[in-house]
């Protein structure tokens, strides 16, 4: 289905871009006009992605996971997310709590919803991570284990090894991360129960 593009969607300035074949209604190119706003018609690929909190990743890595963070991006943004890299910048050593807190403190505060650390197993990035409140970071290995920690855990932090997983095997964690819900239902009583041992013990 093609997107649809009304009046309610022109900004008030500058430029709007949208992808190859999105449906522009009449009203729309009359308000565009009105505003001086130039409709340009991109690549799906290249049209930017609005960054909210559903479509923004925070990512992270220490000098274990630098390379496998970096070849995670590409996918991202096919996947059409936006990427707050929260470093490292260059294969240095690096403490992988430090980087684990800056992500899951943007995941806890609301700033994304989603956030992925990787260190050189992805173990010592999950224990830190969950350390901060309203975070369920999960170290997962394969697409099973991807699944459930979304649709069983609602894991909001994802760990890789990235010294243990190819570049291949931690795409597709992460796509199947990404793309799967959280189930809800059954599980909600048991989320509950982890939430509420993290407010006994964080008094």
């Amino acid at each position: 289905m093609r997107a649809v593009v009304t009046a309610r969607d022109i900004p008030f300035g500058g430029e709007l871009v949208v992808s190859a074949g999105t449906i522009i209604t009449p009203e729309a190119r009359d308000v565009a006009r009105s505003r001086g706003v130039t409709i340009r018609e991109v690549k799906p690929e290249e049209v930017p992605v609005k960054a909210t909190p559903e479509t923004t990743v925070a990512l992270g890595s220490d000098h274990g996971g630098f390379v496998l963070k970096e070849s995670l991006k590409p996918l991202l943004e096919e996947l059409g997310f936006a990427i707050h890299d929260v470093g490292v910048k260059e294969e240095k050593p690096a403490d992988y709590p430090d980087i684990a807190l800056a992500v899951a403190e943007l995941v806890a505060s609301g700033q994304v919803t989603r956030g992925i650390v990787v260190d050189g197993a992805g173990i010592g990035s999950a224990m830190a991570a969950n350390k901060v409140p309203g975070v369920r970071a999960a170290l997962c290995y394969d697409r099973a284990s991807a699944r459930n920690s979304r649709e069983h855990n609602h894991a909001n932090v994802l760990t890789l090894g990235g010294r243990l997983q190819t570049a291949s095997q931690a795409e597709e964690v992460v796509r199947t991360w990404l793309a799967t819900p959280y189930g809800g239902g059954r599980h909600q009583p048991r989320i509950d129960k982890i939430t509420a041992i993290e407010k006994r013990y964080s008094k």
